[in-house]
């Protein structure tokens, strides 16, 4: 038996296109002999599709479209992720279905049981829980068929969660010979190492081969990695698809496959995922061109890489605008780097508007010395100047700040936090320092003096970073644990041995600039938990 995994990228809500692109795929298989061709959940609508699925008209156009797909299956079969209507009286009007195709004929449905609602994922605002597991007889074997979640709880790889089934124990009574599982699980750093694994324990406690077909490609925050894989009943991995690609994953399930150990390159991956988030937020809007604001510091260094080879260096263009502040050093610094990128450089100097700005408000502010307020000007300004190319040019801009400075609001409202999409918003800052050694790993792009010089907004003489902040290793550790570990203070000073006062102080920070962080762009995500999707706290808040 021939199975092809469709590792495709969707657009959320593009059904006749997303129809397309399935029906494209089930032929181009069927002419390669595939007898099954498996496609991602929620392949027709797209993952997320949030609120499209509390418009009826847009269930029904689902409806239509898996019809036109199903008079393509003759001659083979298709598994394909849709939502379908709920024909029972339930609490939610919807199932977040597999449809089982066999020569023109739909077998049937099988429903997703475990429905997740943490992190980025809401199910149950939708969706109604599936009861019943049941084999289909395709190709003289009894497969199985999960739906994302469901195999994941088996592995207790998700500590949040505690439902009351397990579909992998339920199935294992079954005895089936193969489980098929469909997915749409967003990328995150380490992630697809977890997702392998999750697969190997089920097919181990299923003692049967499995199969894992996921979706690929960026929808606004999340980033979906591909990954589709093959692992023997031993859990021993026998295939996989490339990461952040479409590509069509051939099993051959009477073939014999050496096993071979499953390897992540973390940095490859995280600058893989950034770019197919930028990419794929410009191609599926119709967008071409970005602006950002090249300061000779890490981050928009940084960015201006991953800019770049997401949408060539015809596409990318980089505005250097320095104030009466800024180093000859991160001048020259930011010339070098366009250089080498061979990206488009413009100059404009702050400086005039800048002045403007201070003879304007200098009788308001008489008497009062010079404070943020002033700095926060300058950012203010380039932010102006940046949304003038973008209004003019037709630009999205890119807003530059990592992950570690919007934790403490070490950016500025309105400045250099404008923008249609913030990169590096889940990346934390010691990330971005990996991220540039592993981009000149072979050739200096970003020049050295970029990752060796100190933090600096260059927004006042001699600034640095350390002069508001903790050394960034201090922030990075305490965002792990508060963030993603959910320690509380105390647990996190005596962990890594800091003081209270100083982690009280960094979760204070945390939470006071709530507020600024919801009027930022949206930010790709990649970690378990980013501020722009997923982690919800009040802004009005007396716990912290």
């Amino acid at each position: 038996m021939i199975i092809h995994l469709a590792q495709i990228n969707p657009i959320v809500g593009d059904l006749k296109g997303n129809t397309e692109k399935i029906i494209s795929t089930i032929r181009a298989s069927k002419k390669e002999g595939a007898d099954l061709v498996v496609f991602p959940e929620c392949a027709l609508t797209g993952y997320p599709p949030e609120d499209l699925l509390l418009l009826p008209h847009f269930i029904e156009e689902t409806a239509f479209q898996l019809q036109l797909i199903l008079s393509e299956t003759k001659g083979t079969g298709a598994i394909i992720g849709y939502p379908r209507k709920n024909p029972h009286t339930g609490e939610k009007t919807l199932f977040n279905s597999a449809a089982i195709m066999m020569d023109g004929t739909l077998l049937g449905v099988q429903d997703k049981i475990l429905l997740p609602t943490y992190d980025v994922f809401n199910e149950r605002r939708y969706f109604e829980s599936g009861t019943e597991v049941k084999l289909w007889d395709i190709g003289g074997k009894k497969i199985g068929i999960t739906v994302c979640e469901d195999i994941w709880h088996h592995t207790e790889a998700v500590p949040q969660t505690s439902y009351q089934k397990d579909p992998v124990l339920l199935y294992r009574d079954l005895k089936p010979d193969l489980m098929i599982n469909i997915s749409s699980s967003p990328y995150s750093v380490n992630k697809p190492s977890i997702r392998f694994d999750v697969c190997s324990k089920a097919a181990q406690s299923l003692r049967c081969p499995l199969l894992l077909c996921n979706q690929v490609g960026a929808n606004d925050s999340l980033i979906f990695d591909g990954h589709s894989l093959y692992c023997n009943r031993q859990g021993e991995l026998l295939a996989s698809a490339e990461g952040f690609k479409e590509e069509v994953l051939v099993v051959d399930l009477s073939k014999e496959y050496t096993p071979f150990p499953w390897t992540i390159k973390t940095e490859e991956n995280l600058f893989q995922a950034l770019v197919l988030g930028i990419r794929d937020y410009f191609l599926k809007q119709g967008f071409k061109s970005c602006c950002f604001g090249l300061s000779g510091g890490i981050d928009s260094a940084v960015v201006a890489c991953i800019a770049t080879e997401a949408l060539g260096k015809e596409n990318v263009t980089a505005l250097c605008m320095p104030s009466r502040y800024s180093s000859e050093a991160s001048t020259h610094d930011a010339k070098v780097l366009t250089e080498n990128l061979d990206i488009r450089n413009i100059w404009v100097s702050i400086e005039s508007p800048f002045q403007s700005f201070l003879d304007l408000l200098e009788p308001h502010f008489e008497g009062k010395p010079p404070d943020t307020t002033e700095e926060n000007l300058q950012a203010r300004t380039r932010g102006i100047i940046l949304m003038a190319f973008s209004n003019k040019y037709g630009h999205v801009v890119l807003s530059t700040g990592n992950k570690s400075e919007m934790a403490m609001g070490y950016a500025t409202l309105y400045g250099d936090m404008c923008g249609g999409l913030g990169v590096l918003n889940d990346v934390t800052k010691r990330q971005v320092y990996e991220l540039a050694e592993w981009i000149n790993r072979d050739k200096k792009i970003i020049p050295q003096n970029i990752l060796d010089k100190p933090p600096s907004a260059e927004l006042k003489p001699n600034q640095k970073d350390s002069d508001s902040l903790p050394e960034y290793a201090i922030v990075d550790a305490v965002l792990e644990d508060y963030i993603v570990n959910h320690l509380s203070p105390q647990q996190i000073a005596e962990k890594h041995g800091y003081s209270l006062e100083l982690v009280e102080d960094l979760v204070k920070k945390i939470h006071i600039n709530e507020y600024k962080r919801r009027q930022s762009p949206p930010g790709l995500r990649v970690s378990e938990r980013a501020f722009s999707k997923g982690r919800q706290f009040p802004i009005v808040q007396k716990w912290v």
